[in-house]
């Protein structure tokens, strides 16, 4: 299900370039950043969990739905009546974002920031078509909950929230001290 997407090598990543002496108001941007961002590892690791606990049989419907019901992404899904929700519409339009905005603007600062937004930007294609076969692989696990669809389901979901993870820590490492410092808002 995963095979023809070229993943990139956390090893090639561009570093940010280093900056110092940032005041505390210069440091707001990146903690912002941060702040979205553990919003979306929280949600991703309450899944986790629950994927977990459901491929070991020790969840039952009902406790899915009440460990759930306050989680935002569910309460989303519900109110929107798509099987990502608003949680897949958040991550895509934060990146949108960032790559119509943010990006180019600190692109212009430095060659290492140029290098580091291009490849934020080829990241988040991945976590895109990422989000789109999770989206798939949930409609097909709604449609015929089997043992394969939901592995399938939860291998797209794995590689979701690994990919998804390193590049949110990629990012605030490489640009966060970045935004402040150049005055580029979130």
């Amino acid at each position: 299900m995963l095979d023809d997407i070229e993943f990139l090598d956390d090893a090639t990543r561009p570093e940010g370039p280093k900056l110092e002496g940032l005041t505390e108001e210069q440091r707001l941007p990146g903690m912002h950043l941060k702040m979205i961002h553990n919003h979306l590892r929280e949600n991703m690791h309450v899944l986790r969990t629950l994927l977990d606990e459901a491929a070991r049989g020790e969840v039952p419907p009902e406790e899915v739905e009440a460990r759930t019901s306050d989680l935002t992404m569910i309460t989303n899904y519900r109110r929107f009546g798509a099987l990502c929700g608003r949680h897949c519409q958040i991550v895509e339009m934060h990146h949108s974002i960032e790559d119509a905005a943010i990006f180019p603007e600190l692109s212009t600062k430095s060659q290492a920031l140029l290098r580091v937004t291009q490849r934020l930007i080829d990241e988040h294609k991945i976590v895109h078509e990422l989000l789109v076969r999770l989206v798939n692989a949930l409609g097909d696990l709604a449609r015929d909950s089997n043992p394969e669809t939901f592995a399938a389901a939860r291998e797209v979901y794995v590689a979701l929230e690994r990919v998804l993870n390193s590049h949110l820590n990629y990012e605030e490492d490489s640009i966060g001290d970045a935004l402040g410092y150049y005055g580029v808002g979130v």
